[in-house]
């Protein structure tokens, strides 16, 4: 009896995985345990066994397609075996072709091959050097087919730069009637010659599908049912990098970056702030009694969110060991559905960017979201003056329904002076906090 095999269910947040690759075809023999195809969710890459043993009689959907969990994907059974198969729903989605180039109307500047100049008047002559505007461009009206001072003034667009003049008549082409400049100005940037290798408006369209499209419906989604406010803060540094010099010169702990140490601070403002390591749900808010934290990580396949589990349980030097090994296994895309979700509140850090501050979307349905600048030097008024000392920019973004910004804004200036004073949090903690 012909028998269907199923979408693996993954987790309780994957919804449906996306076919990446089929290993079997119509025909083949499969046993129990074969890996059938390999799948892509909003988290990792799986391979899909197969739960049942005899000849593919039917593959229900191909590659690129999005499949929901627990739905048919393969019918097994004797050969010349007939069957039926009843799908939940139809999703299945065509492939759309990767590359596509259009090709658009040629560029409005382009060299223009008229009349000889020969043949045209003082006046008309003087006027194009004035105006930037070839004789070649011109359309002779005058006597024997003349160039006359009105053919030239009719080509004339608003006035041309200097540059723009020289450009224009040294590549003998028609400068745009309006350019780039204050009140329409012509530049030199507005009077280029054509390129003669390539259609300068091509362009390519691809497919927003697999991680990228999950991704998209998810902020979206954030964005739309959530009251999001952002606040804006730089906490003193100093404390930070002062650590890790100290870190980095002993083998032991050479590992601990400045971004464990702020995520290690963040853990520590958790546990004295509750509200903000809790989850809204609409009718209740989720308190948790022990922090997630979701590390927010860049793949090659999107951005992800390896979770630190009972991060408050661990010691620095743990935090910074799991940190790696999640966001390692995230960007190798092995992680599974399990270290990929569940976390109550989430950091992203673009520090290594550059980047000095920025508005972090809310991963729902946690409340609240760090987003973690770079170090930067900052003028600080002392009893000795004005000193630039090095301060960190941090970026809370939380949701109105569920904390208050004044809430937020404690929540804040605790983790500023957490950071700024983390030395001294450590000493007190223990052997540099890893007890």
């Amino acid at each position: 009896m012909a028998e269907q095999v199923l979408m693996p269910k993954q987790g309780n947040t994957v919804e449906s995985c996306i076919i990446v690759e089929w290993n079997v075809n119509v025909g083949d023999s499969v046993s129990v345990g074969d890996i059938l195809l390999s799948a892509e969710t909003d988290k990792s890459t799986i391979d899909v066994e197969s739960t049942a043993a005899g000849v593919v009689l039917a593959r229900l959907y191909e590659e690129g397609d999005d499949v929901p969990v627990m739905e048919p994907i393969l019918v097994v059974g004797e050969a010349g075996e007939t069957f039926e198969v009843e799908k939940k729903e139809e999703v299945k989605t065509a492939s759309a072709p990767v590359v596509e180039e259009v090709v658009a109307p040629p560029p409005p500047v382009q060299p223009v091959v008229s009349s000889s100049a020969s043949g045209a008047s003082p006046r008309a002559r003087m006027l194009s050097e004035q105006l930037g505007v070839p004789l070649t461009a011109a359309t002779p009206t005058g006597p024997k087919g003349r160039i006359v001072e009105h053919d030239v003034l009719a080509l004339a667009g608003q006035p041309l730069s200097p540059a723009a003049k020289a450009a224009a008549l040294e590549q003998g082409v028609l400068p745009p009637a309006t350019g780039s400049g204050m009140g329409g100005r012509v530049l030199a940037r507005d009077v280029e010659a054509p390129v003669t290798s390539g259609d300068l408006s091509a362009y390519t369209d691809i497919p927003v599908r697999g991680v990228r499209k999950v991704i998209a419906r998810r902020m979206v989604e954030s964005l739309q049912t959530t009251s999001q406010l952002s606040l804006h803060a730089w906490a003193d540094a100093r404390a930070l990098k002062s650590l890790r010099a100290a870190f980095k010169a002993d083998e032991e702990t050479a590992g601990i970056t400045i971004g464990d140490l702020v995520n290690f601070a963040v853990i520590h403002a958790l546990k004295e702030f509750p509200a903000f390591n809790s989850h809204y749900l609409g009718e209740t808010i989720r308190l948790f009694d022990h922090v997630h934290l979701g590390v927010a990580t860049d793949t090659p396949k999107g951005l992800m969110v390896p979770v630190l589990h009972g991060a408050d349980l661990m010691s620095l030097r743990q935090i910074s060991e799991h940190t790696k090994i999640l966001a390692k296994r995230a960007r190798d895309g092995v992680a599974q559905p399990d270290e990929l979700s569940g976390s109550t509140f989430s950091v992203s850090n673009v520090g290594a960017f550059g980047i000095e501050a920025f508005t972090p979307v809310l991963n729902i349905p946690e409340v609240a979201i760090l987003g973690v600048g770079t170090i930067a030097l900052k003028p600080i008024s002392t009893s000795t003056g004005v000193e630039f000392i090095d301060h960190i920019g941090l970026s809370l973004t939380m949701d109105h329904q569920a904390v208050d910004g004044a809430d937020a804004a404690r929540f804040l200036r605790f983790l500023m002076d957490t950071i700024a004073n983390l030395d001294s949090l450590l000493i007190r903690m223990g052997s540099n906090g890893t007890l």
